[in-house]
C-alpha cells in the first residue's frame, strides 16, 4: 500500500512546486483535482484534452518524481436541480474521465450527487428520514427519476473509456453510507464503487472497518482523514449540525489530521482490513482540519501514517 495526497491541499503552490514538496516529504502518489468543488488549480484540464504532448508532457512531471497519479477527483453534483451547476458538473466529471484515460488512470471520484425533492425544486433536497410520507415518495422519485438512469448511462461512457468511479459516501447526497453505496452499484454495475472516506462515517455512528468488510473490492480508492465526534455537544444535539465548521468548540463533530479523531489501534486495523478485502492501492491524505495549518496537518498526518504503514508491512508471523 502507497502513501499519497490530494494535492488541492497545495492549491496555492504552482504543480512544481507542490510535486516537489510532496516528494520531498516521501510520498509515492497524488491525487489531483480537475474541477467542480476542488477546482483544478494544478490541472490545466482543457489544453491537456486538446494536446496529446501536453498531456505527455504534463504526466512526465509526475513520474520523473517518482510518483504516480492514484485518481482525477472532481467531486461535485451531476444531479443539481439548478440545470447550470448540474450541466457544468457533469462536463467536469466527463472532461475528467476523458483526460484519466489519456493519463492511463484508472480511477476517477466524485459524489453521486443529490436532486431536489421533485422536479419543480430549485435546490437539493437530502432526506434522513421517512415521515411524513412525502418525503419516502420523494426519496423514491430521486432514486429512481434521477440518480439511478444518469448513473446507469455514465457507467457505460466509464466502460467506454476504460476508467471506474468511487463516490465519497458524504452526508448530502443520495450516496452517503455502505447500503446506499451497495444500491447504486448493484443498479449501474460494477464501474462505480466506494472513494473510501471513513471521515463521514465516524459522525454518522458508523463503523469503517465494518462497512470496509461489507464493501469489500467495491473499494476503488481511499481518503485518509479523521473525524472527532464530541460526545459533549451530541450528549445535547446529536450528530446532525448544521453549525459552520469554524465554530469548533460547539459543534457535534469536526474533521481532524488523521490520528487525532481516532488512535493508531483504528488506522492499524483501518490498514489491515483494506488489505484483507484485496485494496492495495493508495491512502491518499485529505487535510480539511480547521485547528491546524495546511503543512502541519500534512506533516503530522504523513509521520502519523508512515509508522501505521511501516508497521504493517513489517510485521512477522510467528511460524515464519
Amino acid at each position: 500500500m502507497k502513501l499519497g495526497v490530494f494535492a488541492v491541499l497545495f492549491g496555492g503552490q504552482s504543480l512544481d512546486d507542490a510535486l516537489d514538496y510532496i516528494c520531498d516529504s516521501g510520498l509515492e502518489a497524488i491525487e489531483l483535482g480537475c474541477g467542480a468543488y476542488p477546482g483544478d488549480a494544478h490541472v490545466p484540464v482543457a489544453d491537456l484534452l486538446k494536446s496529446k504532448k501536453k498531456c505527455k508532457d504534463f504526466k512526465k512531471k509526475i513520474t520523473d518524481r517518482g510518483l504516480e497519479i492514484s485518481c482525477l477527483s472532481c467531486h461535485g453534483n451531476p444531479l443539481h436541480p439548478d440545470g447550470r451547476i448540474a450541466r457544468a458538473h457533469h462536463v467536469a466529471f466527463q472532461k475528467t474521465v476523458r483526460l484519466a484515460e489519456r493519463l492511463g488512470v484508472k480511477n476517477v471520484a466524485t459524489f453521486s450527487g443529490c436532486p431536489g425533492g421533485g422536479p419543480k425544486d430549485k435546490v437539493p433536497n437530502w432526506i434522513t428520514c421517512p415521515w411524513p410520507p412525502d418525503f419516502e415518495e420523494a426519496v423514491k422519485w430521486q432514486w429512481e427519476a434521477k440518480l439511478i438512469p444518469y448513473w446507469q448511462k455514465q457507467a457505460k461512457f466509464l466502460k467506454d473509456h476504460g476508467c471506474r468511479v468511487g463516490f465519497e459516501m458524504h452526508p448530502g447526497f443520495l450516496v452517503y453510507n455502505t447500503e446506499t453505496m451497495l444500491a447504486i452499484r448493484k443498479a449501474a454495475g460494477k464501474q462505480i464503487g466506494a472513494n473510501f472516506d471513513p471521515s463521514h462515517l465516524f459522525w454518522q455512528g458508523m463503523d469503517p472497518i465494518a462497512s470496509v468488510r461489507a464493501l469489500g473490492d467495491a473499494i476503488f480508492h481511499v481518503h485518509a482523514k479523521d473525524c472527532r465526534v464530541d460526545e459533549a455537544n451530541t450528549l445535547v444535539n446529536g450528530v446532525l449540525d448544521t453549525k459552520h465548521y469554524g465554530d469548533e468548540i460547539h459543534r457535534s463533530w469536526i474533521f481532524r489530521t488523521v490520528g487525532y479523531g481516532h488512535g493508531e489501534d483504528f488506522w492499524r486495523n483501518f490498514v489491515t482490513t483494506l488489505r484483507m478485502v484485496g485494496y492495495d492501492g493508495v491512502l491518499s491524505i485529505e487535510h480539511e482540519d480547521s485547528l491546524m495549518s495546511v503543512n502541519e496537518g500534512f506533516q503530522k498526518a504523513v509521520a502519523f501514517l508512515k509508522n501505521v504503514l511501516l508497521t504493517e508491512s513489517t510485521g512477522e508471523m510467528w511460524w515464519a
